[in-house]
């Protein structure tokens, strides 16, 4: 093993060495991209255009949406590339461009998904100091934080891997350009990134996780005192999305980033890998306008507007 600069190419080892089903493979994740990047934007577009949906809830919906179009595009496009090349090379520049992208996004998605438990938890809990609890200018206060956060993420994590120097050869046994496989190839000492990758990723994670779970707690007990069934089940379904697309999002990221030794299958990993790059992206808006009647009656005006 030879030092290289840090400015070397990287071979991504892709998912698989067969032909044929790579082209399956492109034809199948082709037709999820187009899903998601067309279900997303019409949802942000069905949001803005109807004014029943201008409420603190689906202006984060709208944000969510945005962000898996943003998420999908910065892993699938490549990947489709890389399934149809015998040489799937990337270089320096782009293999960080891409890990950048992947980390902002990812941060910012956990937070929005923290931001949009707390809106459930005031209109809930505190109904009547909801529209001056979540006004426009406290709701764009919050999106504005989650990406501050998900940039600060990606600025401290990406300054400490570009100082880093990598062996030969750059095999990277991933289909994109993640954390750990690049943190594997270094030939200097990881241990500053590594702690800023776990300082980082850790503090998003604990946090978010410590927001949704104290906001779901206060929902639950609200509920119970609910003397209604009528009015359980509204308030339940309320959060029913919400809660879906949470155990989605955090069940398969943390089964990827917080297994305790990372010598589980390479296949397993990513397909893993897969469904939180690629599936729930496309099943976020699925799950919101398949589960929610303002979202359907909406869309139903709006096809009859239209027709």
């Amino acid at each position: 093993m030879e030092n290289s600069s840090v400015a070397a190419d990287f071979i991504l080892l892709g998912m698989t060495d067969d032909a044929h089903l790579g082209i399956l493979l492109f034809g199948t994740f082709l037709i999820i991209y187009v899903i998601t990047v067309l279900g997303n934007l019409g949802l942000v577009v069905l949001i803005k255009t109807s004014p029943r949906l201008h409420t603190p809830m689906y202006f984060f919906l709208s944000n969510l949406s945005f962000l898996d179009v943003c998420f999908s595009s910065t892993i699938t496009p490549k990947t489709l590339v890389n399934l149809l090349s015998k040489l799937q090379e990337v270089s320096f520049l782009e293999c960080v461009t891409q890990m950048s992208l992947f980390i902002i996004f990812a941060s910012t998605e956990c937070n929005l998904l923290a931001s949009m438990a707390f809106d459930r938890y005031v209109a809930i809990c505190r109904p009547l100091l909801y529209h001056i609890t979540m006004s426009r200018g406290r709701c764009l206060f919050l999106v504005a934080g989650c990406y501050f956060g998900g940039l600060m993420n990606m600025i401290a994590v990406t300054a400490a891997l570009t100082q880093l120097s990598f062996c030969q050869p750059h095999f990277v046994p991933h289909f994109f350009c993640d954390i750990p496989p690049l943190l594997a190839l270094a030939c200097s000492d990881p241990w500053l990134t590594q702690t800023l990758v776990v300082g980082c990723g850790g503090f998003t994670l604990v946090t978010s996780i410590v927001v949704i779970l104290i906001s779901y707690v206060s929902i639950l007990m609200t509920i119970l005192a609910i003397p209604s069934a009528f009015g359980k089940q509204k308030a339940f379904s309320t959060c029913a999305s919400h809660l879906t697309a949470v155990g989605l999002y955090y069940g398969t990221t943390m089964y990827t980033y917080l297994q305790p030794s990372r010598h589980g299958s390479q296949a397993g990993n990513q397909m893993v890998s897969v469904f939180y790059t690629m599936v729930i992206p496309l099943l976020n808006p699925l799950i919101y306008s398949l589960r929610n009647q303002e979202v359907k009656m909406a869309l139903q005006k709006t096809l009859w507007n239209c027709s």
